[in-house]
């Protein structure tokens, strides 16, 4: 059975396609799915290209930067002729020219509090590829009130982390409850980072995306992956939902009005 598939299709996605835990109506599930990526960096390249050759139907980027030539070091999507353009529109580009299947919509803005939910609702996925506290935190609070799991990457360095965000796991802030103090935590633009860590960062949160979308395999729930580049190691640390927590606790959030995602981007009891 082919699930409509045409014959263009069915040649470019044969590898899924013959795999029992794939196969055409998984491979239609991927086509059909929508998927938003926070993000067209370091980590948002390495997701984008995956998820697009994987045939993920529709992908909304959101990004409100330009390409600088610095970036080129990691963030593969884009080329030195990219330089000034928005990183939406460059990273459309390439996916226009990559698979045809895939629908790209571009928002060039930054997600906040006053659009998060708007553009969370009705994906199927969230892949969090922000490079700041504040965003992580809105993300993973307009995610849980939406229903949307979230595959959430962060590096530094040599150094990477993963965990996969589902509704009725554990949230960002039953493993992270504050936001560290402001400038305690430099960013790759005053570190540096190793331009081939967002590589395999960001292939194993599309990993993971494509995992939820099949829903196939076990999810990084409850798990936070670390990645030591120098040292080459994976480790897992487990960690629980906190039913104290504000976000997804027994007395969760239900709107984010009224958050300040400021400073340590805490949620107050009332």
């Amino acid at each position: 059975m082919t699930l409509s598939l045409d014959a263009t299709q069915l040649d470019r996605y044969s590898r899924h396609i013959i795999m029992d835990e794939v196969g055409p109506g998984g491979q239609k599930r991927l086509l059909e799915a929508s998927a938003l990526v926070l993000g067209a960096g370091g980590l948002g390249a390495p997701v984008i290209q995956y998820l697009a050759a994987a045939g993920v139907g529709e992908i909304h980027l959101v990004d409100d930067d330009i390409v600088e030539r610095s970036n080129l070091q990691r963030q593969v999507v884009h080329a030195d002729a990219d330089v000034g353009d928005p990183k939406v529109a460059s990273a459309r580009r390439y996916v226009e020219a990559l698979n045809p299947d895939v629908d790209v919509v571009t928002h060039e803005t930054r997600l906040d509090a006053s659009n998060a939910r708007e553009l969370i609702a009705d994906r199927d996925v969230v892949v969090d590829c922000a490079d700041n506290f504040s965003t992580r935190y809105v993300v993973n609070d307009a995610a849980r009130i939406e229903g949307v799991p979230v595959a959430h990457g962060a590096i530094y360095k040599f150094e990477g982390q993963v965990t996969t965000l589902t509704p009725e796991g554990p949230c960002y802030r039953c493993l992270f409850p504050e936001a560290p103090e402001p400038g305690t935590v430099p960013d790759c633009a005053a570190t540096g980072v190793l331009g081939v860590l967002p590589g395999t960062v960001g292939c194993i949160q599309a990993t993971e995306a494509v995992k939820l979308l099949l829903d196939a395999g076990e999810p990084l729930e409850g798990r936070l992956l670390f990645y030591d580049a120098m040292d080459m190691t994976f480790e897992t640390v487990p960690y629980q939902r906190n039913p104290d927590c504000p976000t997804c606790g027994d007395e969760g959030i239900t709107t984010l009005d009224g958050i300040d995602y400021s400073a340590g981007c805490r949620i107050d009891a009332d």
